[in-house]
């Protein structure tokens, strides 16, 4: 029969402490049969007596002396390792590592880090932000945020809030150019395209027509892979752009950009927080996704109504068309 190498010693070890093979199995909760089964294959497996056994009395060999010399300062630091494991898991403190993407996702990120890194000054987040589908085992993730849900084996994953997309212009584009009626007429504008980082592919525009999701390709008059880029230029009124409601939703509200064609504003995806299995999970990450969720789920400081859409789009269209 195999042996379990690391119970049998320490039932050897508890035995000696307590001077009783019945108060040792008590005190790790298992069977004085289970007890005595473990110590005895583990004297067969050195061949060697560890104890003197009477039916009233049990002491150590002067083998057993010597093997729980050596094995002591083992099992005490395998114990404290064991404390310092569990003290760890229930502490807000230590690393903690976050995914999330790369494009529109730091304004959203940066006031949940500040406000958890005020709260916990022993967290170590460790942030990596890309626009590529990493694999969460692999990645050592702690917490993740993605568009879309995650169908990656042990991952959970909770909504937060939807993910529009928005056809906006500034008004001095508008002032210059005036406003498209429809997509088709979308052609005769300057638009711009976003270019994946991860794949090079040049995205299409994704829009809402009759309820369903279709891309829409236009012909990029600006091609960029950096949405803070393609944002400048947008607020610039070089081009028209196709922008996420995380970035485009202030602006919007401010005055700096106008949405246009709201009525194809797409809102089919939304974003998400993942993580592992809760039981597993340390008490920094629990914390953590514990806030995203307070701050995030259905904010709308990143989601616009369709009522202030249309409204938006009204009042863009009367202020800034071409005379």
């Amino acid at each position: 029969m195999p042996i379990n190498e690391l119970r049998s010693i320490a039932t050897f070890a508890k035995t000696a402490e307590l001077g009783s093979l019945r108060q040792a199995a008590v005190a790790q909760g298992i069977t004085p049969q289970a007890a005595s089964q473990a110590l005895a294959q583990l004297e067969q497996h050195l061949g060697v007596r560890l104890f003197h056994r009477t039916t009233r009395s049990l002491s150590l060999t002067d083998e057993g002396r010597q093997f729980l010399e050596a094995a002591q300062p083992a099992l005490v630091g395998l114990q404290r390792a064991l404390h310092m494991a569990r003290q760890a898991k229930d502490e807000i403190a230590g690393p903690l590592r976050i995914v999330g993407p790369r494009s529109t996702f730091a304004p959203v990120l940066w006031p949940l880090l500040d406000e958890f890194c005020r709260a916990h000054p022993g967290v170590q987040p460790d942030v990596q932000l890309d626009d590529r589908i990493g694999n969460w085992v692999e990645d050592r993730v702690d917490v993740g945020f993605r568009v879309g849900q995650s169908t990656a084996e042990g991952v959970i994953a909770r909504r937060l809030f939807p993910s529009q997309l928005i056809i906006c212009a500034a008004p001095a584009y508008l002032q210059q150019h005036g406003a498209p009626d429809s997509l088709n007429a979308l052609a005769a504008h300057r638009c711009s395209a976003f270019r994946h980082p991860g794949t090079g592919r040049v995205l299409p525009w994704y829009v809402k027509v009759e309820g369903a999701r279709i891309e829409h390709h236009v012909v990029p008059a600006l091609c960029i892979n950096d949405e803070a880029l393609e944002t400048e230029a947008v607020l610039a009124g070089h081009v028209l752009g196709l922008m996420t409601g995380v970035i485009a939703a202030t602006h919007i509200r401010e005055g700096r950009l106008v949405p246009l064609l709201t009525r194809h504003v797409d809102d089919h995806s939304s974003t998400f927080v993942y993580y592992g299995s809760r039981a597993a999970q340390p008490a920094r990450a629990k914390a953590f996704i514990e806030l995203a969720v307070r701050r995030l789920v259905d904010n709308t400081a990143y989601v616009l109504t369709a009522k202030e859409l249309q409204a938006a789009e009204t009042k863009g269209r009367k202020a800034f068309a071409r005379q």
